[in-house]
């Protein structure tokens, strides 16, 4: 896949803003420390965003119960749904709530554990170079116009930190392991928003 242009403009676009970030921390996102991650590769090249959906139980939102997963706080024993995912350790670097809030869990500097098993622009181990956000909802329900604004600002503020160069779904990290965000998700309405090139996204997703 071509990498987007480097010109003056689009350098001058997407410039650093350190009063955004601390040591991988938005500033500006509800933080909520998870233990669930690790340091990159030594050479690792953070350029791929990558967009899954989640929600705890299945299709129930603002329970906070993906915060307590995501910080192993989760009671397992609390919906019949928890005992399928028992003791599972996984974190996102950040979620975003049906409401458009953005929370943040691991620093965008360290390998959150997100993708699991997965292949993109001709690398394995996404979780290496990535950096995963989640938004609550279930795959092939729709998303609120709230989350697609807090979506579109947060991949332009880390785009600007980040040498972001591909976005991608889980779903196309991981064909026929994930399938998430899903149907219901508007790749067309995110790419229009973003106005981001063509080539930053897969190409099944293209307008």
């Amino acid at each position: 896949m071509p990498k987007p242009p480097d010109t003056p403009a689009h350098r001058a676009q997407t410039a650093p803003d350190p009063a955004l970030w601390q040591d991988g921390w938005l500033r500006t996102a509800t933080h909520c420390p998870s233990p669930n991650f690790g340091p990159r590769p030594v050479g690792a090249s953070t350029d791929l965003l990558v967009v899954h959906s989640i929600s705890l139980p299945p299709g129930i939102y603002g329970t906070g119960d993906v915060q307590r997963l995501f910080t192993n706080q989760l009671d397992w024993d609390a919906h019949p749904y928890f005992q399928s995912i028992r003791g599972l350790q996984v974190s996102s670097h950040f979620f975003i709530s049906r409401q458009g809030v953005v929370w943040q869990f691991v620093s965008a500097d360290h390998r959150a554990w997100h993708a699991g098993q997965s292949f993109w622009r001709g690398r394995p181990r996404c979780n290496d170079d990535s950096i995963g956000i989640e938004l609550e909802g279930l795959e092939g329900e729709t998303f609120e116009p709230a989350q697609y604004q807090s979506l579109v600002q947060l991949c332009q503020q880390i785009r600007a930190q980040y040498a972001i160069a591909y976005i991608a779904g889980h779903e196309h990290i991981a064909p026929g392991r994930k399938n998430d965000p899903g149907p219901g998700f508007s790749w067309p309405r995110l790419q229009q928003d973003l106005a981001w090139p063509a080539s930053m996204f897969p190409a099944s997703v293209n307008l």
